[in-house]
């Protein structure tokens, strides 16, 4: 168990680096391990963020975050600007005074958010129109208000505003949807410079199921000077085996010298796969939305703790965890804790998840630097790949 740092622990940034500096330092084909520097910390990878969409990694604290080594997380632009508002958050100090997280955050742009609207919004030229889920109140997203929200939260890596079209859309209007993406790709790169202050830009990808698609938008943005570059539209409902054939089309096309960002994905061998595509970063609600429905990782695969069979288990979840859950409680107490519905069901279980989760990627980055991923990839294949399918 790594020792727990203070929540007072400033951002630990390399001396003489700035931020946005990315430097690959191994390689064990196209996966790879680098640095990613940032105003509050450099941060390794590759890397999985947890997902705190309205400021908080549901029912996890910034110190235990901290405690189990997170070293991003990731907040969405849509649910803070609706709720409490972004210039609320400015006023007290930007999201990591807000939040009390003093590490790096990425802010997702919302259009994603947007895209699971449809009947609330509406997409043209200038941006996205749509009304809150909250209350019905109808707002406007452009490329540039979007980085302006971002750059009230002080998000450490902003994203673009993109369009993501769903599993099923039409070459012509999926073709649009990409010439729309890189037109707001470059409005939001208009309204912030290159180099100015520390807020990152990351541009996003998009091309649905067309592999010409998914070309066009890398090349149309990857002129460009941004931070980063994601993948983005993957996940959205293509069967399992489409997916992992457009990003090994899509990774390689992504420029080396800048981070490379699977967005939403996935499953521990979605993130094995990827990294092995050579993708740098990635985020998912699936820990610790798994985690709250009673469905846990560990080095044996997956555990539903519900089943019976783990009602007088003694034993720990999962022997091979550092966890605090899998350090302290048995498997038969977790079982009970989730039919009594208690909330530290929910604590206890996603404490696990995203142990296993940020160790799983600690393990990768050791079998990249050792020149082993090959093996690692299969022991995690050996685990999860015929769950993948079901």
């Amino acid at each position: 168990m790594k020792k727990e740092e203070s929540a007072n622990d400033g951002a630990r940034l390399t001396p003489g680096r700035q931020p946005g500096q990315f430097a690959v330092s191994h390689t064990d084909g196209a996966a790879r391990v680098g640095q990613l520097h940032t105003a509050h910390g450099s941060i390794e990878t590759p890397i999985f963020m947890p997902v705190g969409t309205a400021g908080s990694v549901k029912a996890i604290a910034p110190d235990d975050l901290r405690a189990i080594g997170a070293q991003i997380i990731l907040g969405n632009t849509y649910h803070l600007y609706l709720r409490p508002g972004d210039e609320l958050i400015a006023e007290q100090g930007g999201l990591h005074r807000f939040t009390a997280w003093n590490r790096p955050i990425l802010t997702d742009s919302g259009g994603f958010q947007v895209f699971s609207l449809s009947g609330l919004r509406t997409i043209r030229e200038d941006g996205v129109e749509f009304r809150s889920h909250l209350d019905g109140s109808k707002h406007l997203f452009t490329p540039e208000k979007v980085v302006s929200i971002q750059r009230n939260l002080s998000s450490d890596i902003m994203m673009a505003l993109d369009e993501c079209v769903p599993y099923g859309t039409s070459y012509d209007d999926t073709a649009a949807s990409v010439a729309l993406t890189t037109r707001w790709a470059l409005r939001s790169r208009k309204a912030h410079p290159g180099g100015s202050g520390d807020n990152l830009l990351f541009a996003i990808t998009q091309g649905g199921v067309f592999p010409d698609l998914r070309t066009a938008s890398v090349a149309q943005l990857a002129e460009h000077d941004f931070d980063g570059f994601a993948v983005g539209g993957l996940s959205v409902g293509e069967p399992k085996p489409l997916m992992y054939s457009l990003l090994a089309h899509t990774a390689p096309l992504l420029p080396p010298a800048k981070p490379r960002y699977l967005m939403g994905v996935g499953t521990p061998l979605d993130i094995v796969i990827g990294i092995s595509l050579g993708i740098d970063m990635f985020d998912c609600v699936l820990p610790t939305r798994n985690a709250r429905n009673g469905t846990l990782y560990t080095s044996l695969g997956k555990i539903n703790i519900k089943r019976r069979e783990f009602a007088e288990d003694t034993g720990p979840l999962d022997p091979a965890c550092r966890c605090y859950t899998c350090r302290t409680f048995s498997r038969a107490y977790l079982r009970h804790l989730f039919h009594a519905g208690e909330i530290l069901s929910f604590r206890l279980n996603s404490l696990h998840n995203l142990t296993y989760y940020l160790d799983l990627m600690h393990a990768a980055r050791e079998a990249v630097k050792e020149r082993r991923f090959a093996l690692f990839k299969g022991a995690v294949e050996s685990l999860y790949a015929e769950a993948e399918y079901l």
